[in-house]
């Protein structure tokens, strides 16, 4: 059926219809609401209404958020374009769902254990909490997320360090095929560029330098208009920073990117596009209002939201065709 903004959204294109939404607040044929209809992954619920809709971003966290779904119309020539950092500039995904995993192998005191393949749309694309709360939930309900945490970043540590001393695992942090010669297209057309991530900046930024020196193109702050992480995480005697509970699906790490880091007005937002792989990805640039730009390798066709795009591309070679005028 017909979503306002959103266009048509069918469970042949991978969206699953529901009789209500997983909050009870909303029922399809009640108070105005014409139907109702999650993304693959039952991460984002759309509420359709006669004249617009509703997305319901759920939270394994426990704190759940409404947002207007905006318009979008792909507006030439392009002023900026956000970019994903982990699956869709760096192919390092496969990196962290193996961190992800240790983390739950030491909760449950079991070298051996392994993630499902169904765990993987769970422990991918959302915020570390969100990650190990699936986990949690899933195999050790007698944990604490507080305690995974613990582990997780014990582990991040040690990994990053072997990484930096050039002991780590191997490949774990590997350019995407075609992203330097697609980024200096980008500025040669006086396109500027954002970095966008949910992951936290301690596991983030040694990825984004590893990246950069793989490449051979220097420091990325300085190459970069803006880069936007997940910020710090909160710890025993240390301040965190908001990330946790605001990381994708929700709008707000791409609207900070556009809006306080470039300096655009949510008016100008038609000539902004983000990248993205994942599904997570793919509902945070929408629901911040962006032409959306998905790239294969991630999640997108598998989690039905490849109709949230405007254009689903293999390579960057055919993104950056579509985004010449």
């Amino acid at each position: 059926m017909e979503f306002p903004g959103l266009g048509l959204l069918s469970a042949s294109d991978g969206f699953v219809p529901l009789p209500a939404t997983s909050d009870g607040r909303f029922r399809a044929g009640a108070d105005g609401v014409r139907g109702i209809a999650a993304t693959g992954d039952r991460k984002v619920e759309f509420v359709a209404f006669p004249d617009k809709t509703l997305a319901c971003v759920r939270s394994e966290m426990g704190y759940p958020a409404y947002y207007p779904i905006h318009p979008v119309e792909l507006r030439k020539p392009i002023r900026a374009v956000l970019m994903d950092l982990d699956g869709t500039t760096i192919r390092s995904e496969e990196f962290w769902i193996w961190i992800i995993e240790k983390t739950t192998a030491s909760l449950l005191d079991d070298p051996l254990f392994q993630l499902e393949e169904s765990d993987l749309p769970h422990v991918s694309g959302h915020s570390v909490s969100e990650h190990l709360t699936h986990c949690i939930r899933k195999y050790c309900p007698d944990k604490k997320v507080e305690d995974a945490r613990h582990l997780y970043f014990q582990h991040t540590h040690f990994e990053m360090n072997e990484i930096m001393q050039g002991r780590g695992r191997p490949n774990a942090f590997t350019p995407a095929p075609g992203i330097k010669s697609f980024l200096f297209a980008l500025k040669s057309m006086g396109v500027r560029i954002g970095l966008v991530t949910s992951g936290l900046y301690e596991k983030a930024w040694p990825e984004i330098l590893d990246g950069f020196k793989t490449l051979g193109m220097g420091d990325p702050s300085a190459f970069y208009d803006a880069i936007i992480t997940a910020g710090f995480p909160l710890r025993q005697g240390s301040v965190g920073t908001l990330g946790e509970l605001s990381a994708k699906p929700h709008p707000w790490l791409y609207a900070e990117t556009a809006r306080v880091g470039l300096g655009i007005e949510f008016d100008d937002r038609q000539s902004v596009v983000g990248i993205e792989d994942s599904a997570a990805g793919v509902c945070s640039v929408r629901l911040a209002g962006f032409p959306t730009v998905g790239i294969s390798g991630g999640n997108i066709l598998e989690s039905g939201v490849s109709e949230l795009c405007n254009g689903y591309f293999d390579s960057f070679e055919e993104i950056l065709c579509d985004l010449k005028d």
